[in-house]
């Protein structure tokens, strides 16, 4: 992939050289700073638009931080268009940029501050899980908010990108109720509060959602599940934008972290709070959905980390292999942590047994539906694995052990509480990809129906296995989306 400084692209502009420079962010992003004459393509959109684009010319990639600028390089590339991707984006832009909300050139294009109110990830997330009724705005593109959104029962929608509102909001106001709170959503929070502020002035009470979904994605609400038998206790990490699912396993001053997030200061502040010492951490498998803080934890607090030896083929770093029949203690109590390998989702996928009452099922399967086999290419090779471990071994375990599965699919999973468990017999009952007797009917719905794969799932694998290193930005931008793990 040819790539090319900011200072390069700078230069350039300044001494007059044409270039085109597309970037393939979104929307709402170019529209809070921008290189001035740059033309938007979204990433999303990118193939669908290069019909527009002149194999004759060459073209700048831009985007945040390199990544899915990066992205679009090698695809445009693969289809024959000369193309170069502006190593570091925006965040290594140091020359003239323009901003729509204040429709200024300016070093920087901030907008003045907001007279509106913020709500915060946190606060939203405790309106979806107590149910509480609201209203969101949500002005990114309509096919980022079919993609993925905010999810609650009693929330009510409306999609009207911003730039259809660039003049006014004169035309939705009598789609916006007065009598619920009403937040305003977009990618990072800047195109939020330029309609919150309209809307404002327009007489309306609005919040804007601060950090806008990368906040929301990366939320994480912790939610005690249940107590161990000789003192202790196990607690759920939700994140509940991303749908996935983090375990602390707490007993007499230790702690056993399982699937741990990027957003490490969580575990290891809650732990504090609690004031235990994490001694180990555990992935149940090799994420391809989300970037792990497994090992960067296991390395602050000095503890070990655990990973399937079958899925740690070609990782750069050590780690303490994690195999079935394996039993972990945590605390003086001998709290038992049993691994039991049950591939299916991946080769080396392993469940664990905690107190002989949770099991903590990894993405082999959810509470409304099953893992999917395919995320490391080989969906045919490994669907007899998901059917073994979901119809041999795990019928011939407890059904009354908890299920705490590593992710959730769909917002009704949350219990009341907003917790994501049950009883694995209450799955065998329930739960369609646990009830198919033929064969060949389990083997058609796993691999003819697989949805989309996660957004950046390669990169997540490689950055999981050591292989790459991206910055934090380029981290948050992989992990942008809904989890894509399970089947129905």
């Amino acid at each position: 992939m040819n790539e090319v400084t900011a200072k390069e692209i700078e230069t350039k502009l300044s001494a007059g050289q044409p270039l085109t420079l597309i970037d393939v962010r979104e929307v709402d992003e170019v529209a809070e700073v921008k290189i001035p004459g740059s033309i938007n393509i979204p990433l999303g959109l990118l193939e669908f638009r290069m019909n527009e684009l002149d194999k004759t010319k060459e073209y700048t990639m831009i985007c945040r931080s390199g990544g899915r600028s990066g992205q679009a390089t090698n695809f445009l590339e693969n289809y024959g268009y000369k193309v170069v991707n502006m190593a570091g984006g925006m965040l290594a832009w140091e020359g003239p940029t323009e901003d729509l909300f204040t429709k200024n050139n300016t070093p920087g294009g901030k907008s003045e501050d907001s007279a509106v109110t913020p709500m915060t990830a946190g606060e939203v997330a405790k309106k979806v899980i107590n149910k509480e009724k609201f209203f969101i705005l949500d002005v990114r593109n309509e096919d980022a908010f079919a993609d993925w959104k905010i999810e609650g029962e009693n929330i009510q929608y409306l999609n009207s990108p911003y730039f259809d509102l660039l003049d006014g909001v004169e035309e939705i106001l009598d789609q916006i109720p007065t009598d619920k709170e009403v937040v305003v959503v977009c990618a990072k929070e800047g195109s939020s509060i330029f309609v919150a502020e309209m809307l404002a002035e327009a007489g309306r009470d609005v919040h804007y959602l601060q950090g806008g979904m990368k906040a929301w994605s990366e939320h994480l609400e912790p939610v005690k599940v249940g107590d161990l038998k000789d003192g202790g206790a196990i607690y759920q990490f939700v994140r509940i934008g991303k749908g996935c699912l983090s375990y602390m396993i707490v007993s007499n001053g230790e702690a056993v972290i399982v699937d741990a997030t990027r957003m490490t200061d969580v575990f290891l502040d809650f732990a504090k709070q609690l004031n235990v010492k994490i001694t180990n951490v555990l992935d149940t498998h090799l994420h391809a959905d989300h970037i792990s803080g497994g090992k960067k934890i296991a390395e602050a607090v000095n503890g070990t980390y655990w990973l399937p030896p079958k899925d740690a083929t070609g990782v750069t770093f050590d780690y303490e292999p994690l195999e079935g029949g394996r039993v972990i203690t945590v605390g003086t109590s001998k709290i038992d942590i049993q691994a039991l390998y049950s591939p299916g989702h991946t080769i080396g996928s392993t469940s664990f047994i905690v107190d002989d009452a949770y099991l903590l099922s990894g993405d082999i399967l959810f509470i409304d539906s099953i893992g999917r086999p395919d995320l490391a290419g080989l969906a045919e090779d490994w669907v007899g694995d998901l059917r073994e471990t979901l119809y041999r071994r795990y019928r011939e375990l407890a059904e009354d052990l908890l299920v705490l599965p590593a992710h959730f699919m769909i917002i009704e999973e949350l219990n009341e509480d907003g917790s994501v468990s049950e009883r694995l017999g209450t799955l065998f009952a329930n739960n369609h990809g646990l009830n198919i007797e033929d064969e060949q009917e389990f083997r058609q719905l796993v691999t003819g129906n697989l949805p989309p794969q996660p957004n950046a799932y390669q990169e997540i694998r490689q950055t999981n296995m050591g292989k790459i290193n991206p910055n934090e930005e380029t981290q948050r931008e992989m992990e942008i989306g809904p989890n894509r793990c399970a089947i129905r």
